[in-house]
């Protein structure tokens, strides 16, 4: 990570992971920042993944968790059919459209660990084989799950957009900034 990401006030747990979960989703963002749709789009190695198609799945992600650990039904739920789809912009979506989707969903989390009464709360997981049979998850579980999922694509972004053009991580942080985003 190439962002320093400030302590939290002294107890503020929810705080701390919320920040964590925010600094893997810049580097995320920040890996199509100054690209065309076709560049973000592109897929520079033999991997069928695209820094558009990161964006997008790791939105749809964490969308999908937040909705579990509400217990509310996922308005993007994806199919056995539908599951790459994740994977790419279809149908005429954007990156900015695709990014403002994620923003939405990003203040959505926070709002919702806000309010909950404890990060001790659990959810229970969905039938699954990779899930322990009638598992439960705390609201801390989450956040943290959230840290490894984005930071595991981030990772993957960094590869990608280190193929397209070059720009690692610090050249696309001082790009950010020299762009007052």
């Amino acid at each position: 990570m190439v962002t320093h990401v400030p302590a939290e006030a002294h107890g503020d747990e929810r705080g701390a992971l919320i920040s964590f979960v925010e600094a893997q989703r810049g580097a995320v963002r920040r890996s199509v920042l100054g690209l065309t749709e076709e560049q973000a789009a592109s897929r520079p190695s033999a991997s069928e993944l695209s820094l558009s198609g990161l964006v997008k799945h790791v939105a749809e992600v964490e969308l999908n968790w937040l909705r579990m650990a509400q217990r509310r039904p996922n308005e993007k739920a994806r199919t056995e059919e539908t599951w790459g789809d994740s994977f790419r912009l279809v149908d005429g979506e954007t990156v900015p459209e695709t990014l403002a989707f994620w923003d939405d969903v990003a203040k959505q989390t926070e709002a919702f660990i806000r309010s909950v009464p404890s990060l001790d709360d659990t959810f229970p997981l969905p039938p699954a084989p990779w899930f322990p049979k009638d598992g439960a998850v705390s609201m801390r579980w989450l956040m943290m799950h959230l840290v490894e999922e984005i930071a595991r694509h981030a990772g993957h972004a960094d590869i990608i957009r280190e193929s397209l053009d070059g720009k690692g991580a610090f050249d696309l942080v001082a790009l950010e900034r020299e762009q007052g985003l």
